[in-house]
């Protein structure tokens, strides 16, 4: 099952701080963006937060609109979201009013904390062990496994900071209140450590829209990963590659295909798609390669992604798309769907990739959209 879309949904001061130090909460927004961020609940299909805010704020996680409540049962879904806590120890406190409000509870712990956990809390949450150690990436899997497809985060900063540092954030929502904290042991949002692609990295900004008095920004990672496992980046790149097969000219013979080369902090550096400029037999990986310099530095650090599996065979071209990416350098493939036996039977692109040293990461969930393009030449399922 398809991981959810992460959000992580933060508030901070205008030098990055998520609270003071002083006692009780220090509300950084204001009706207005309370308000936005109770939309954003009602639409997630989860919340989560860690152990350490619950204990810090005690939140009840809660969609507070009547009217909201009442759209989501008449979709379906239940009044609240599913709330979802992480604690490596399983120490919960089962007066805390996360237990007692809202709707279903879920707890991740490891093996030894979901057994405390479980001690504690009774029926009042769903208990699942993670292992010897918390792992986001598999947390993440169970939930898609739950049916969890849009997965709302708010905190705390640990909880933030290893989620945008793992590569699993697929968004970042930040609303900066006009206010300066000033305390050096203020809590703030992001921790120091190895981020994806270091400190020269820049993510994309989606929108940014005032609400009341704080300004509101919408960010997007755009760093690739680096190995045979997709990051959120990779799944954005990837949805690009896919649209860029929609802009191909219709073919009865070929493939339509999309292709995007991403540096490795993030940069695009060259699209393309199949019979782009008008040249009928031109693959989308050669159109976009054909855009840089051969001796281009960053393609040995690059990843190319390509909505379907590069070809391993052609006759209208001297070299594959294959080997065409493992002469430029490039060792990071990511791609969405394996090529059908439609015009090459036993087509292995992937075995060529990776008999080259080349890592190539599949993302299935991506496939439908890159066949969408190509449904007139391929046979459905069962047939």
């Amino acid at each position: 099952m398809p991981r959810p879309h992460v959000l992580l949904s933060a508030a901070v001061s205008l030098d990055g701080c998520l609270d003071d130090t002083g006692e009780g909460r220090l509300l950084l927004s204001g009706a207005e963006d309370f308000d936005r961020v109770d939309a954003i609940r009602a639409a997630s299909d989860a919340i989560l937060v860690g152990a350490g805010t619950l204990r810090s704020d005690r939140p009840r996680l809660l969609v507070n609109s009547a009217a909201r409540r009442a759209g989501r049962v008449a979709d379906g879904r239940p009044a609240y979201p599913l709330k979802v806590t992480v604690s490596g120890s399983g120490e919960l406190d089962p007066g805390d009013p996360f237990w007692t409000t809202g709707g279903e509870r879920l707890v991740y712990s490891t093996d030894r904390g979901a057994a405390v956990a479980r001690a504690r809390l009774g029926a009042a949450a769903r208990v699942v062990a993670l292992g010897a150690a918390v792992d986001w990436a598999a947390l993440l899997d169970d939930l898609g496994g739950r049916g969890v497809r849009r997965l709302m985060v708010e905190g705390g900063a640990r909880v933030h900071t290893q989620l945008l540092r793992s590569g699993l954030a697929d968004e970042l929502r930040l609303a900066v209140a006009p206010l300066v904290v000033g305390e050096p042991d203020a809590p703030r949002l992001f921790g120091p450590g190895d981020y994806p692609g270091g400190s020269r990295s820049r993510m994309r900004v989606l929108e940014t829209e005032q609400v009341g008095d704080v300004i509101v920004t919408r960010y997007a990672p755009t760093v690739p990963g680096t190995a045979d496992t997709a990051t959120a980046a990779d799944r954005h790149w990837l949805r690009l590659a896919c649209d860029l097969a929609a802009d191909c000219p219709p073919s009865e013979t070929a493939f339509s295909v999309g292709a995007v080369v991403v540096a490795a902090d993030g940069t695009e550096l060259a699209r393309g798609h199949s019979r782009e400029g008008g040249d009928p037999v031109v693959h989308a990986e050669e159109a976009a390669l054909a855009k840089l310099p051969g001796d281009d530095p960053r393609l040995a650090t690059a990843t190319v992604y390509s909505s379907l599996e590069p070809c391993a065979h052609r006759a209208s071209r001297p070299k594959p798309c294959a080997r065409l990416i493992v002469d430029a350098g490039v060792r990071r493939v990511v791609t969405a769907w394996r090529e059908p036996d439609t015009f090459v039977p036993g087509a292995d692109g992937i075995g060529v990739l990776a008999g080259a040293g080349v890592v190539v990461a599949e993302i299935p969930e991506l496939a439908e959209a890159a066949i969408l393009p190509n449904r007139h030449l391929v046979a459905p399922a069962g047939s």
